[in-house]
């Protein structure tokens, strides 16, 4: 994983996502999902692009069992932007980098 590239857990999540202090994009994702591995590498670029800016990582809906039902996620890959400790936005799906850094860059000017 990019070194900007954060695991999230279901232990961490209250700490890392909901009290960060930035907007946190979480890529919810496990390893036998080949959209999810097509989509890792923008998540990945879009880390370092917004390095500061933006908290990026992902978590492993395998290994974490109770964060991701609790916000509905059903099919992956699902992006979540997290701001101020509520889901701001969600992307569903394998999509290209800019429909991810279009909803970003809104979450960013509100």
């Amino acid at each position: 994983m990019a070194e900007n590239v954060i695991e999230f857990t279901d232990n961490g999540f209250e700490s890392d996502v909901i009290k960060a202090g930035t907007p946190v994009l979480v890529d919810f994702w496990a390893e036998w999902c080949g959209p999810c591995k097509m989509i890792g590498p923008i998540v990945e670029e879009i880390a370092n692009e917004y390095a500061g800016r933006i908290k990026v990582g992902k978590m492993n809906v395998d290994l974490n069992p109770v964060v991701p039902p609790q916000y509905g996620i059903r099919s992956i890959p699902s992006l979540l932007i997290f701001k101020d400790g509520a889901v701001s936005d969600q992307i569903v799906g394998a999509v290209p980098k800019n429909n991810i850094t279009e909803v970003l860059d809104k979450v960013l000017a509100r």
